[in-house]
């Protein structure tokens, strides 16, 4: 069962603009330390980056609550080894998704030269 959807846009210029005016200090608030190696080794691009923050916004509409009781960091984006994007929850978002019975997180990125976008499916499983 579908607990609840998001989507997110992001322009990529707009963060790269964020990245040259605050850093690392962005990339830190943003990524957790595995993301910002994953980052490293695609070669730091910033249509990556963009995916990342779409991605966790997505993940946190599709909770029904945006970023309100936990950060990125509770956000974690890898994946799999066929390269499809996984989501892993921790800290309040884990406890959120835990509170509401969201069993898995569905997630699909993609990006163009100007703009990046993520949709994530929270979801609930029933038996």
């Amino acid at each position: 069962m579908i607990i609840g959807v998001g989507l997110d846009i992001m322009e990529i210029k707009r963060i790269n603009k964020v990245w040259s005016k605050f850093g690392d200090r962005f990339i830190k608030r943003l990524l957790t330390p595995r993301e910002q190696e994953y980052w490293r080794w695609r070669g730091s691009r910033i249509e990556t980056l963009a995916g990342f923050w779409a991605a966790k916004e997505a993940v946190a509409k599709a909770l029904g609550t945006g970023f309100v009781g936990f950060g990125f960091a509770d956000i974690y984006i890898s994946h799999d080894p066929s390269g499809r994007p996984v989501a892993t929850l921790s800290g309040g978002a884990e406890a959120l998704a835990s509170q509401l019975g969201i069993t898995h997180i569905w997630i699909s990125i993609s990006h163009s030269l100007n703009y990046a976008v993520a949709t994530a499916i929270a979801e609930r499983r029933t038996n």
